[in-house]
């Protein structure tokens, strides 16, 4: 992400219209899906721009859902891609043990040794659990840690940091 305020985080996406009466796409990140609309406005990346939304309806992959001021098809194709965030604040509080991605994103990854193994570029999610993305100087090619408890033990995010018992091999 470019320049999105910590005070942000993701919960959702739009992915062009749906039907020719203005109606969006919708994609939820969130844990419970429909919650996204609860977050209502959400905002753009820039944390200015604001989308007042309601879900009409479930649709596949997501929801069908209308905007405030986009009454047309070419309107909601136009958000096609744009990214929502809720604020932090209105979120929330997790248990000890769960992490927003946009938390996660940018710490550094250690070994148990203290060995400095990358840092998490981005967390997918391929159907089964979360994977950190790893980059680093020492890394030819990216390196996709799972996100499990035997894998990362630790996650420190006062001190930025990760410490991770990869399986063998791995590095």
């Amino acid at each position: 992400m470019s320049n999105v305020s910590e005070d942000l985080i993701c919960v959702g996406a739009l992915a062009g219209s749906f039907g020719v009466r203005g109606e969006v796409r919708l994609k939820s990140f969130c844990a419970n899906p429909e919650e996204i609309e609860d977050y209502s406005p959400l905002f753009g990346e820039d944390g200015q721009t604001r989308y007042t939304l309601a879900i009409t309806r479930a649709v596949k992959n997501g929801f069908a859902a209308r905007i405030v001021d986009v009454d047309t098809k070419e309107q909601a194709d136009a958000l096609k891609g744009v990214q929502l965030y809720a604020l932090r604040d209105d979120l929330p509080s997790l248990p000890d043990d769960e992490f927003y991605h946009a938390d996660l994103i940018g710490l550094e990854v250690f070994d148990t040794g203290g060995t400095l193994l990358g840092r998490v570029k981005a967390v997918q999610n391929y159907g089964a659990d979360d994977l950190l993305e790893l980059h680093g100087p020492g890394l030819s090619t990216t390196v996709l840690l799972p996100f499990t408890k035997a894998a990362v033990p630790t996650v420190d995010l006062t001190q930025g940091r990760i410490i991770a018992d990869p399986p063998e091999g791995m590095f």
